[in-house]
Formats: C-alpha cells, sequence, structure tokens
C-alpha cells in the first residue's frame, strides 16, 4: 500500500521552486540591463572620443572626412570609470595634409589605438587630454593614384606574387615597344614610399647599345619617391608592401597623444 505524505510538506517545495525562478528571472533582467547600459556608454564614449579626434585632426592640419571610433572591451562601463580602454579603432576616409610637392591621398587609414587613457571628466568636458600607448595605422595607396603621379601615357601598376608590376607603351629607335617588369619598394629615409623600377625589358628590344640605355632612361624617369601625406598621430612609415589593391602603408607610434588640452 502506498504511502501518503502530508500536503504540508509539498508547499514548501512549491514555494522554493517559485522563489529560485523568480530570482533566475530577476538575475536575467538584471543582466539585460547591465548589457544595455554598457552599450551606450560604449555609445555615448565613441562619439565623445571622434569629436576629439576631430579637433586634434584640425590642428595638426591633417583632412579627411569624419572619423569613424570604435571603442572594444567587455565590460565596458568599468573601462569608463577607469578612464583606462583597451583599444581604440578610429577609421579615415580620404586622408590628406600639406606636403611640398605632389601628394597621393589615401582613400582609407586604419588606426588601432592601444591602452588609451581618457578620463571620465575629460569625455564629458571635452577639455583635456587623451593619449594612447601605441598606435599602429594602415594605410592603401590605389595603384591608379600612383600612375597619375608618374605621368606616362598608357602605364599601369599591378602586383604580382608580391611585387608591383608595371606595363607601358614606350618608343625605343622608332619601335613601337611595351615595357615589363617589377619594382623595389621600400621606405626612404624621410618617410617618403621609394619606388625603384631597375628590372624592365621588353620583347623585341633591338640588341643595341642605345636601346638598352633608352630603356634605362625610361626606368630612372619612373623611379619616385611617392610623397605621402603628413599622417595624423606622429605615424611614422614603417613598411610598405604591394598588394592586389594597391601599396599597403604600415606606421607606428608610441606615446601619442589621440588628442591635447589646448
Amino acid at each position: 500500500m502506498a504511502e501518503a505524505y502530508p500536503t504540508h510538506e509539498e508547499r514548501p517545495r512549491r514555494r522554493g521552486r517559485k522563489v529560485l525562478v523568480t530570482l533566475l528571472v530577476l538575475l536575467v533582467i538584471l543582466g539585460g540591463l547591465l548589457v544595455a547600459a554598457d552599450r551606450i556608454a560604449a555609445g555615448v564614449a565613441e562619439r565623445a572620443i571622434a569629436d576629439q579626434v576631430r579637433k586634434e585632426l584640425t590642428k595638426q592640419d591633417a583632412r579627411s572626412s569624419d572619423p569613424k571610433v570604435q571603442v572594444s572591451g567587455v565590460p565596458f562601463l568599468t573601462q569608463v570609470l577607469d578612464g583606462k580602454y583597451e583599444r581604440i579603432s578610429i577609421k579615415l576616409t580620404d586622408v590628406q595634409g600639406s606636403v611640398n610637392g605632389d601628394a597621393v591621398t589615401l582613400p582609407a587609414l586604419d588606426i588601432d589605438a592601444r591602452n588609451v587613457r581618457a578620463s571620465l571628466d575629460t569625455l564629458r568636458t571635452q577639455q583635456g587630454d587623451v593619449t594612447a600607448e601605441t598606435v599602429d595605422g594602415t594605410g592603401t595607396i590605389t595603384y591608379d593614384s600612383l600612375a597619375k603621379l608618374l605621368d606616362r601615357p598608357g602605364l599601369t601598376l599591378g602586383e604580382r606574387n608580391g611585387a608591383l608590376t608595371v606595363t607601358a607603351p614606350v618608343d625605343i629607335l622608332g619601335q613601337k615597344l611595351t615595357v615589363k617588369g617589377t619594382a623595389k619598394v621600400s621606405v626612404s629615409k624621410d618617410g617618403k614610399v621609394s619606388l625603384r623600377f631597375n628590372d624592365l625589358d621588353a620583347e623585341g628590344l633591338p640588341n643595341l647599345p642605345l636601346a638598352r640605355l633608352a630603356l634605362n632612361n625610361y626606368a630612372k624617369g619612373i623611379s619616385v619617391d611617392v610623397p605621402l601625406p603628413e599622417l595624423p598621430f606622429q605615424l611614422a612609415v614603417r613598411e610598405v608592401r604591394p598588394l592586389p589593391q594597391g601599396l599597403t602603408v604600415t606606421a607606428a607610434a608610441k606615446d601619442v597623444p589621440i588628442s591635447s588640452a589646448g
């Protein structure tokens, strides 16, 4: 015969389950509110830092479209309260600066700032310093803009197997030939992109010293140091690499003011 349990013992169990369910629901709601508050704070900080970046670009006479700023790191509220941010990404487009002579516009410049210090009061008042321990920048110079700078009819640039390639129609000793070859790409001492076309040839080139001299003179004529716009945030060019989309320029700086008072 089955043993019956008193009904007064079942009620505490049911009551305990209800309390547990209620607690879990409250925790879920609280967690959602914290996540929402975290994201709202991130949005406010991103807009405040973007305003600071605009001011600094104006002070440095560097022109670009409106910067897009993204602040990373979770949770975000603790970073706001501490005034320390793990990582801030800044995307600039159509970067232009003042240089002597011709300059090549960077269609895009992606900036990665690490260990950024920006006090809550600085973000609130937009007065004070915002500094980054390290800043890395990556920009791309399109091959079309480089070809325009070289100013040779029909000349085209591209990339093959990690090398900068050139193709151009050339008139040598009365013959119309197609010149092809590659260039050595490096960074000069003054931070310019150095292009040296030392490996050119043309099918059908006459086996004559004058023909080879004409080809060498053409190579020297398109071997230039490309002046870049003055990069913001004290970025110094470290490396340049040919990629399918263009010449990718890598720059870096340390202990950089993202914005400064005054």
